[in-house]
């Protein structure tokens, strides 16, 4: 209540993520908000797992949604991928206005480096920055055999700081929508050496294929392209697949870790990484500086071969 006794409007905050709607991450974030009672909390989210999937959007056919029961929030479940959920719960076709803040996790898997690409998790906030609303993405960096899903509500905790101050510059209209934020958390999240703002870098891990006989062998692959044995594997239709058809699988073969002071090392070092993102893929500068050179070469070349 105000000092004239009207309800003021909690800020909305709109939850999506890659792991799906019944994943322990995103239902730990959404109870925490829930919980804190400063929010209203709304849920649009893939009614599956879609972890890997980038930013990869439906086209050719419609979307199924369906309500789903989440205590204190509004939630739907989408057939489609983190992009989709984020676009149709931005749209004003399910919930009638604009959130104030899209948060898209929290992710089985922490999104450093080269791994923002192919993250689904990340793909959700991005989306959201397209729509010029401000956005984070959250991952947790699940570690089997250590980690539990208790780990999901201490990072959650951990996030609302954050999020309170995020959502406070939107009050103010001081919060830049040139960028958006991802947010990774240290496996030992209860130890965590305070937040630190960091920038992306290039660890990537080197994947492989290998040959299975079925879609059941090997353990789940995070969103880190690492193997995690301790989550059982889901079956891949293999059954259905024609003896005629081979199966190969991804496979870990090695990783690229930076040793510079970016997102992936202070991670590993107990931070809490808060890395700015935008959308653009620009090339480096020496690389940029080389095709000057090189494309009007190209041109000469040509024009002097239609001779």
């Amino acid at each position: 209540m105000d000092r004239v006794g009207k309800s003021v409007p909690r800020p909305k905050i709109m939850v999506t993520n890659d792991d799906g709607i019944d994943a322990a991450g995103l239902r730990a974030l959404v109870q925490v908000l829930v919980s804190s009672n400063l929010y209203e909390v709304l849920v649009c989210a893939p009614d599956s797992e879609k972890s890997a999937v980038s930013h990869s959007i439906t086209w050719r056919h419609p979307l199924s949604v369906k309500q789903v029961n989440i205590e204190g929030a509004t939630a739907f479940a989408v057939s489609g991928t983190p992009a989709d959920s984020a676009s149709l719960g931005l749209s004003k076709a399910l919930f009638p206005s604009t959130p104030d803040l899209v948060i898209s996790g929290i992710n089985m898997g922490s999104n450093c480096g080269y791994h923002v690409v192919y993250s689904g998790t990340v793909a959700g906030a991005r989306e959201a920055f397209f729509h010029d609303v401000p956005s984070v993405s959250i991952s947790y960096d699940w570690v089997g055999g250590k980690s539990n899903a208790s780990d999901f509500t201490l990072s959650a905790e951990a996030c609302l700081p954050l999020i309170g101050a995020i959502l406070a510059e939107i009050k103010n209209g001081t919060y830049p929508l040139r960028c958006f934020l991802n947010i990774d958390l240290p496996t030992d999240v209860s130890n965590h050496k305070g937040y630190k703002l960091t920038r992306q870098g290039k660890s990537i891990v080197k994947m492989g294929w290998r040959q299975v006989t079925s879609g059941m062998q090997g353990g789940r692959m995070l969103s880190t392209m690492t193997m995690d044995g301790h989550v059982s594997s889901t079956e891949t239709g293999a059954s259905t697949i024609s003896e005629e058809h081979l199966l190969f699988k991804r496979e870990v073969i090695a990783a690229h870790v930076e040793v510079d002071d970016t997102d992936h090392r202070n991670l590993q070092e107990g931070y809490i990484t808060v890395t700015p993102l935008g959308a653009l893929s620009n090339a480096e500068l020496d690389c940029q500086a080389y095709f000057k050179d090189w494309l009007p070469g190209i041109t000469d070349h040509s024009s002097a071969s239609a001779l």
